[in-house]
């Protein structure tokens, strides 16, 4: 029964959204830049931190005060969809995603995800991926930060995948800080009873940040070892699984 409620009450809140967004899309016209970025974003956020609470589960935020003033790609470990939810409600920062194709097909939320810089990949298209991969970096010089799971897929537990070192180019390429961002406590809202909601602790962990300067000369290989590593540290704290 609460997972019916939740889905529900996260249907209309989306719904609810539309006039929201264009009421912002008139504001915007008047403002650049971050304070562009800030006023689309807020309503995502807001959203995410009603659905999130709706399922009765806290959070605890750490290591907000590594968030840098300019933009920066956050690495994130994978662990449930709610992963979303957490980053966008309570990372602290107006952040874009690279999102499958298939979110396209939903209604409103494409219209809210292009507004706040996420760009869309289509798996199968090699060239398309590319462009993608083009598009984030360009995203990023232009001031947005962006999130990625170099996981490529949910762990739905604290495991901690491999992580795949390509995705890392958008940040080395862009020149921006590269920021680990730990997530724990996800995957028991949704993954740990397939599907059926439950609430839980959930800690966001912002770890410190990788310069340009701390980077430079390393390969995404190993840049993508010691992100890891850095999460690992924290979701799995002396290798013993949470």
């Amino acid at each position: 029964m609460r997972s019916l409620l939740v889905y529900i009450y996260a249907a209309l809140q989306i719904l609810g959204s539309v006039p929201r967004l264009l009421t912002i899309d008139k504001k915007a016209k008047s403002v650049t830049g971050q304070k562009q970025d800030e006023l689309y974003f807020e309503t995502p956020k807001l959203v995410s931190q009603r659905v999130f609470k709706k399922t009765g589960s806290t959070i605890e935020v750490v290591g907000q005060e590594n968030l840098p003033a300019g933009p920066a790609l956050f690495v994130a470990n994978h662990q449930g969809l709610f992963d979303i939810l957490v980053l966008l409600g309570y990372l602290g920062k107006p952040i874009g995603f690279i999102a499958k194709q298939e979110i396209k097909k939903i209604p409103i939320i494409p219209q809210w995800m292009v507004k706040i810089h996420c760009v869309f990949l289509n798996r199968s298209d090699r060239r398309g991926a590319i462009q993608v991969m083009n598009d984030g970096i360009e995203n990023l010089e232009a001031g947005h930060s962006m999130v990625i799971f170099p996981e490529g897929t949910r762990s739905r537990g604290t495991t901690v995948h491999e992580f795949k070192p390509g995705s890392l180019r958008l940040g080395t390429k862009a020149g921006v800080p590269i920021i680990p961002v730990a997530i724990n406590g996800t995957y028991k809202i949704m993954e740990e009873k397939d599907g059926s909601l439950q609430a839980a602790h959930v800690q966001l962990t912002i770890c410190e940040p990788i310069s340009p300067e701390q980077y430079e000369g390393m390969k995404n290989q190993e840049i993508a070892v010691q992100i890891q590593q850095t999460i690992e540290d924290v979701v799995i704290p002396n290798g013993r699984i949470l």
